[in-house]
């Protein structure tokens, strides 16, 4: 009975592993940068389904984006809120955490996914936000 046990555990996994990751992204028609962090995220595995919305604060406000955390474009997975040039390594340790409503990453950070310019990076952070709101680090990436 045990094997069966973790055959099933181990089929599982294989079948959660084997299934495509779609995300929403909701953005301005003339964000360039937006159309670069989709192309990070579908060039890493991530399904996107593309949004042009004129009404980006609606989208925020809707998907419940705290304001301070806000940047050019949101995306949404499994229900929760991706906003900004969040990496897709982060996107999908979000999915693993049933205890956030989200990840952001606040501004335009040159370096961030979507940002390149150069050499240029910029020291920012991954952030995730409770299901009571509280902030925590998700990810530090150091400027170099």
């Amino acid at each position: 009975m045990r094997s069966f046990l973790l055959l099933g555990t181990l089929l599982a996994g294989i079948a959660q592993a084997a299934d495509p990751v779609t995300m929403d992204v909701y953005r301005d028609p003339n964000c360039g940068c937006c159309k670069a962090w989709i192309s990070h995220l579908q060039a890493n595995g991530i399904q996107v389904r593309d949004h042009v919305e004129t009404d980006m604060a609606a989208v925020k406000t809707r998907f419940g984006v705290p304001h301070r955390l806000g940047s050019c474009h949101t995306g949404v997975v499994d229900g929760k809120f991706v906003e900004g040039h969040v990496p897709a390594s982060d996107v999908l340790k979000l999915r693993g955490r049933p205890d956030l409503l989200g990840a952001a990453v606040p501004g335009m950070p040159m370096g961030s996914p979507g940002m390149e310019m150069g050499d240029r990076h910029d020291a920012y952070q991954v952030i995730g936000v409770s299901q009571k709101g509280e902030e925590s680090v998700l990810s530090d990436y150091p400027a170099h």
